[in-house]
């Protein structure tokens, strides 16, 4: 199992959703997060005064799939975030050791 970790710019959560449901992908946990990378932040003006906004606002994704879809969510998820400018995102995957549903008790592949 796979634990897939992605930050997207906000406005690209409805195209990743349906990419990964598309897929079969059943769940997903989405986090508002703030944050800087390459892109640095930016200046706004307000009342007047400029001033600097340095996290900006990004949606961390979380997605946890078998090994033989992580490679197909990945790409998915990518093309999907993709808007091309500077700031698009992340993907980070990690490997997932154990998982268990808590309602039913199912474990590791069962309880994705």
């Amino acid at each position: 199992m796979k634990l897939i970790m992605a930050v997207i710019k906000p406005f690209k959560l409805d195209a990743v959703r349906e990419a990964l449901t598309a897929l079969g992908v059943q769940g997903m946990t989405v986090t508002e997060v703030k944050g800087f990378g390459r892109q640095k932040g930016h200046t706004e003006i307000y009342r007047g005064a400029e001033y600097t906004v340095s996290l900006l606002p990004k949606l961390k994704i979380e997605v946890a799939v078998s090994d033989e879809l992580a490679d197909r969510v990945v790409e998915a998820l990518v093309a999907a975030a993709r808007s091309g400018q500077i700031g698009d995102g992340k993907v980070f995957v990690y490997p997932l050791q154990h998982a268990v549903r808590i309602r039913t008790g199912e474990t590791d592949g069962e309880a994705l």
